[in-house]
């Protein structure tokens, strides 16, 4: 009787990294403490999204960042959150974000871990109130401990990371992390200020009946992609896209689908980061049994050659990737 006037809420973001500390032997406790810098920096820009139209932080800073891209005051406030928690917290000697031309050197020489970030995904959805982002990358720093990290720490392949992850901000706040021991997604319970466990062992379906991208580009695409989503609209299909990268991918990670991102003629090298972005999300769906692609090679064998590079990306359940693959593969034979 006792047990069902108090039932268990579950298992803390806290206590599950506490028990999976164990898979990292070179770590001693410094990548669990990293992980709840994360999620402190998470709370707090939760927070200032959700009261954002009442403080009036919505719409344009009045910058652009080094993308060339409109800076919205959210992207600046959650880039100086996530990087004070880093700082604060010790573990990370250097920092590089979507929103900064330069790598961000925190002070903590003897950090081990670097961390790449894009602070605010979606962040031109912020004034409609649709679901938005964070995504992170983390590796373990390549340069000697006592001195700043270098730019060779920064500008590791993808098959390097120690963990990934994402905060999609939306109908609720979830964290979704894998530390290559699998994928499992938290939820945030504010009244508690905490993360559960709600999505354990997350599993992409082997296929699925969505696809997401921009048709309005569908004239710039190539032949093998447009050739793809005819076939698409053929299997009758469900178009699906939100415009937000995290939103996008997390639905189509729960319920099976494909995001695609190709080139186009006025972004020829694709439009995404691939150290802030598609790394990360390559990460995280192949340990949960998806793909990873730039149309051709596995992003995470991709080897970046500057921060704010841009990569193709096609990406999601596994059936449906081999299946752009082989449209791709076809124009390829037929130019030749």
């Amino acid at each position: 009787m006792d047990d069902q006037l108090a039932l268990p809420v579950g298992t803390t973001l806290d206590r599950f990294i506490m028990r999976k500390q164990e898979e990292f032997p070179y770590a001693t406790g410094e990548l669990s403490q990293l992980l709840r810098d994360i999620a402190l920096a998470t709370k707090i820009v939760n927070r200032e999204i959700n009261r954002a139209g009442l403080l009036g932080v919505t719409g344009n800073f009045g910058q652009q960042n080094v993308q060339g891209e409109e800076q919205q005051k959210l992207d600046v406030i959650a880039n100086i959150r996530f990087i004070r928690a880093l700082r604060n917290g010790g573990e990370v000697c250097t920092v590089i974000s979507e929103e900064e031309d330069l790598v961000i050197q925190t002070g903590n020489t003897k950090g081990k871990y670097i961390v790449a970030m894009d602070p605010l995904d979606g962040s031109s959805n912020i004034d409609v109130n649709v679901a938005i982002g964070t995504i992170f990358s983390i590796y373990r720093r390549l340069s000697d401990t006592g001195e700043d990290g270098t730019l060779e720490d920064c500008l590791q392949d993808g098959t390097k990371q120690v963990a990934a992850g994402y905060i999609i901000y939306g109908s609720s706040t979830m964290l979704v992390y894998t530390t290559g021991c699998g994928v499992n997604g938290f939820t945030y319970e504010p009244s508690l200020g905490e993360f559960f466990l709600s999505h354990p062992n997350i599993k992409t379906p082997q296929d699925g009946k969505t696809y997401s991208c921009n048709e309005g580009n569908v004239n710039s695409f190539p032949d093998g992609i447009k050739a793809y989503l005819s076939y698409c609209k053929e299997q009758h299909y469900s178009a699906r896209y939100i415009g937000s990268l995290v939103a996008d991918f997390h639905r189509n990670l729960l319920k099976g689908g494909i995001y695609l991102y190709p080139p186009t003629a006025k972004s020829p090298n694709g439009k995404l980061r691939l150290v802030y972005e598609c790394n990360a999300l390559a990460m995280i769906i192949e340990q949960a049994g998806g793909k990873a692609t730039d149309g051709s090679e596995r992003i995470l064998d991709k080897t970046p050659t500057e921060l704010h590079q841009r990569c193709p990306l096609v990406i999601g359940s596994p059936d449906m990737v081999d299946k752009v693959e082989e449209f791709l593969a076809a124009e390829v034979v037929a130019v030749s």
